[in-house]
């Protein structure tokens, strides 16, 4: 499982050119699911993501994590994370989950955030999505499960 994660302070999305969600300061995490995934994937990024200290503090140094600052999240799949571009033009998605599961375990990782006190919003899983976001920094970090970055 990887994730892109944006400190925004600001993000919406559109779904098929309408508006559907919307957060303040907080994270935008673009998340991408492989064809292995388990519930560890999911408990491992959950916790990582929400202590990251990543917001800045009275002194200007990122020593804040999300919880901290009270901020919200927007968590949105993005099967492309996956992508495989090492031959040819055309990536392949080989690795990415298959939609069914891949849905799963997005609901799954979005429950998870939802157990915390942390408010989420999301977008539609395989929906055509506009993401807008104001990025904070800009502070774009990337995270995988699998720690191969």
């Amino acid at each position: 499982m990887r994730a892109v994660i944006q400190r925004v302070n600001s993000c919406s999305v559109d779904v098929e050119g309408e508006p559907y969600s919307h957060i303040g300061e907080g994270l935008l995490v673009l998340l991408g699911i492989k064809t292995d995934d388990t519930q560890e994937d999911i408990q491992y990024l959950v916790d990582k993501i929400q202590h990251l200290r990543i917001f800045e503090d009275e002194e200007g140094k990122m020593n804040l994590s999300l919880n901290e600052i009270g901020g919200e999240i927007m968590i949105v799949s993005q099967f492309t994370l996956y992508g495989d571009c090492k031959k040819g033009r055309r990536p392949s998605f080989i690795r990415a989950g298959k939609p069914a599961e891949a849905e799963r375990l997005y609901d799954e990782f979005v429950q998870a955030f939802r157990s915390t006190k942390i408010s989420v919003k999301t977008g539609v899983f395989q929906a055509h999505m506009n993401v807008r976001l104001d990025n904070d920094g800009p502070v774009t970090l990337l995270v995988d499960s699998e720690k191969s970055f």
